[in-house]
């Protein structure tokens, strides 16, 4: 495995890669790397295949966070993720500092994530899917893989890039695995009460063959029992993240905090399957 810290290095070992195998994936991180991103990088693994090549990239992206944000809060363990790559199977670890990767100091040209972009995490965290976007953007740009393995935990974030991806053609095609970096912040007991969000889409995906409603309604009597959390929103949408279907696949995203963590959590589910 080798680490590289600035664009040059980048640049230098993505000729040699061309030229010995080509195949690309690329797993984009804020490091503080845990078995969700183990994850992601078996599934990078297998789109390439053995003579393909891993790049991991470790950026704590300023640009994303808004003020009074956890920024400073973030775990930062550069020693442990590089272990922790080492052994999960990665070939590159990009990990710049903020001048590399924003060479002419603040951003002054970004992405706008649209109408979407808005809603939900939008609304709470207004700058922050342009931020996400911009540095996706750039770091794909640089890498220039084939294909980028993300977390489907913040899923309103995966749909935006696939558009952005699709849209600005960008010639990589993101794929989604669920993971979270945030639980790191929760004491014991609000870990246990945090649980609550994956009950209540476990309890809405059993409802969901009734109707949409039954599990919207089921998702919100468990997170109502539960007082130690602050829902934000709980969303029924398609998978697209457009309005909800009558019948078929869905997706439910719920947004909650915990102490002062904010915690993000979805899943699929069908509605109307009930036979």
């Amino acid at each position: 495995m080798r680490l590289l810290r600035t664009r040059d290095e980048l640049l230098d070992a993505r000729v040699r890669v061309a030229d010995e195998s080509g195949d690309v994936a690329a797993v984009l991180t804020m490091g503080a790397l845990h078995a969700g991103h183990r994850g992601l990088v078996d599934e990078a693994r297998r789109r390439v295949g053995p003579s393909g090549t891993v790049v991991l990239t470790i950026f704590l992206n300023p640009l994303q966070f808004g003020a009074g944000e956890d920024l400073n809060r973030y775990p930062r363990s550069l020693d442990s993720d590089l272990a922790a790559a080492e052994q999960a199977g990665v070939d590159l670890v990009f990990a710049p500092n903020v001048e590399q990767v924003y060479p002419d100091g603040a951003a002054t040209i970004t992405v706008d994530p649209g109408e979407l972009g808005t809603r939900w995490e939008g609304a709470a965290r207004p700058t922050h899917f342009r931020g996400v976007l911009t540095v996706v953007a750039k770091l794909l740009n640089l890498v220039v893989p084939s294909v980028s393995v993300f977390g489907e935990k913040d899923y309103q974030q995966l749909v935006l890039v696939r558009r952005m991806c699709r849209e600005l053609e960008l010639g990589v095609e993101p794929d989604g695995l669920a993971l979270s970096s945030r639980n790191a912040y929760l004491t014991s007991e609000q870990r246990r009460a945090g649980l609550a969000l994956s009950r209540a889409l476990r309890a809405a995906q059993q409802s969901a063959p009734t109707s949409g409603d039954a599990a919207l309604g089921a998702a919100r009597a468990v997170l109502a029992a539960e007082p130690d959390v602050d829902v934000d929103y709980l969303v029924l949408t398609d998978p697209d993240l457009a309005d909800p279907p009558v019948a078929g696949d869905a997706r439910m995203l719920v947004a909650a905090r915990v102490g002062t963590t904010r915690l993000l959590d979805n899943i699929a589910l069908t509605i109307g399957a009930e036979s």
